[in-house]
């Protein structure tokens, strides 16, 4: 559409120009450069310098004006610099700088009055400052300045040169240029607002992130278990460097999430993270994935695409299930370890990159190793600080509070308002899950779902599932259908199970202890505890707990 208007409007003018040669013509072509230009302002408003840039040609192209420049002031409002132009070399740009009382540049930004010069050569104040008019005699340029405004203040010059000829009509030019200007400025006034707001939404980045910091306490990582706080340490320690990490562990246990946390708190942060699981494609395509490759290098490679290491320039890779990399492509994996340099498939060019590398595995590398399947050169490389991630039955701490905040989740996202019973908390906590995290967030995710009351209990479980964790805790059969706020439990360790005693049995004697420990002050012992004083209060009443006679 767009092509076929500009037709319409060329041939418009050829027309006009057949029968009334000169402003009729020159009319048209204005029409068709402001034509050109909207539509260019209106689907560029975010690319500021390609955009002003562009324009700048379409002066050129359309109207003939050589050296379009566009002055704006410079980040501390004392000096106009070229911002963008048509017809000038980078060097002949960076000469390009006028105070206000310099020049003709200075004149028109000072008046906020546009200015026409018909002869640069017998203009004293022209500067030439950029020199880029040595190849033209100077007896046959002509200079026009426009002022740019910006919510109503004057915030540059728009500029450009004609050469003099019996049809040009500089007055008309300059009208012409006026009507731009006013275009320019919408055109900045919009790119403002699009940078504010930008600069508002990673603001607001950052508060949310600090906000899910000061809730999860570490790393946006829920757990406050002595194994989790070992892990958490040790992202304090490695976070800052580039070195290498590994971490080690069981299927399910947050690797990723780990490796997001180290990359989070590291001077990388504001770069990439790319996430790549090595076990999800054969060789040569996962080659391809990391290195990139080039147009033609296989079938199907219909155009040069680069690899994830390209993408992860300057920032962090997390080469996810490392122990799954062929054994073949394992020397170019060091290589970019040790040299940081690589080839794209199908290429012979060496690119250097600077990726901080973090992979993961739950298989045994030494073993690979000795079997042949993993370069223990490469095993070196990558284990320069590693880092082992405790199975969730490790941490059992951690069960109540991962519960409560996958649980919170859930009930957003499916609408619900789902709590849970002491008796399902319980068989829970003792459960030995060996899908570790994974396994308890896609239990409680489906849970959600299917529940058909707002309290999950033993009952709820499938059949299988309830099978296996009542062998392995040796629950009591009897359900307990009272609903808990898992969340009292964020900072209270559960106790160690005593033999002969029932969770009910511990909880109960904790809670007594610790009333003792503090004369029955209730907000004091709900405090040692990690509880409010609503929540001991049902656990007072609950487990129907008094306080001695000789006390009252």
């Amino acid at each position: 559409m767009i092509e076929a208007f500009d037709n319409r409007l060329k041939s418009d003018g050829n027309r006009i120009g057949d029968s009334s040669p000169g402003k009729a013509a020159t009319q048209a072509l204005e029409i068709r450069a402001l034509y050109k230009i909207s539509q260019l302002i209106s689907t560029a408003a975010g690319d500021l310098d390609n955009t002003l840039a562009a324009i700048l040609k379409i002066l050129n192209h359309t109207l003939q004006m050589e050296r379009g420049t566009l002055y704006l002031l410079d980040e501390n409002r004392k000096n106009l610099r070229i911002r963008a132009s048509c017809g000038l070399s980078t060097a002949a740009q960076r000469r390009g700088v006028y105070r206000f009382d310099e020049g003709i540049i200075g004149k028109v930004f000072r008046t906020a009055e546009p200015f026409i010069v018909p002869d640069i050569s017998k203009e004293p104040m022209f500067l030439n400052r950029t020199r880029a008019r040595s190849i033209i005699t100077k007896s046959s340029v002509s200079f026009i300045g426009v002022p740019v405004f910006l919510d109503g203040t004057p915030e540059g010059v728009l500029s450009v040169d004609r050469l003099f000829g019996p049809d040009i009509q500089l007055e008309d030019d300059m009208r012409f240029l006026m009507v731009l200007s006013t275009l320019i400025s919408q055109f900045l006034g919009l790119n403002r607002i699009i940078v504010r707001e930008k600069k508002e939404l990673k603001t607001e980045n950052r508060n949310l992130k600090a906000l899910l910091h000061a809730k999860f306490k570490q790393h946006y990582i829920v757990g406050n278990s002595k194994a989790m706080q070992e892990v958490f340490w040790n992202i304090e320690r490695v976070a800052p460097s580039s070195a290498t990490v590994l971490l080690l562990g069981e299927s399910g246990t947050g690797k990723e999430l780990v490796a997001r946390a180290i990359h989070e708190a590291s001077p990388r942060r504001n770069m990439a993270f790319v996430r790549v699981n090595c076990a999800a494609l054969p060789a040569q395509l996962l080659e391809a994935e990391l290195f990139g490759h080039e147009k033609g290098a296989f079938t199907g490679a219909v155009a040069a695409r680069p690899g994830r290491f390209e993408l992860a320039d300057k920032g962090t890779i997390f080469l996810d299930e490392v122990g799954e990399i062929p054994i073949e492509l394992q020397a170019k994996i060091l290589r970019v370890l040790q040299e940081q340099q690589f080839e794209r498939l199908g290429s012979t060019v060496t690119r250097q990159v600077d990726a901080r590398v973090i992979a993961a595995t739950n298989v045994n590398l030494e073993e690979a190793i000795s079997s042949g399947a993993f370069r223990a050169d490469l095993y070196y490389r990558l284990n320069v600080v590693p880092v082992n991630l405790p199975p969730l039955r490790d941490r059992r701490d951690d069960i109540p509070l991962l519960l409560d905040h996958f649980l919170s989740l859930s009930n957003r996202r499916h609408g619900r308002n789902i709590r849970m019973s002491g008796e399902f908390l319980d068989i829970l906590t003792e459960y030995h899950w060996p899908g570790n995290v994974r396994e308890l967030q896609n239990l409680v995710e489906r849970l959600v779902i299917l529940s058909t009351s707002d309290v999950l209990t033993v009952s709820d479980l499938e059949g299988s599932l309830r099978t296996s964790i009542t062998a392995k805790t040796g629950a009591a059969s009897s359900a307990d259908h009272e609903p808990v706020e898992v969340s009292c439990l964020q900072e209270s360790k559960p106790p160690e199970r005593r033999s002969g005693k029932s969770l009910k049995e511990i909880e109960r004697e904790e809670v007594i202890a610790a009333l003792e420990r503090h004369g029955w002050v209730q907000i004091r012992a709900a405090r040692e505890l990690g509880l409010t004083q609503r929540q001991i209060g049902y656990r007072i009443k609950k487990y129907n707990i008094r306080k001695p006679d000789y006390l009252k």
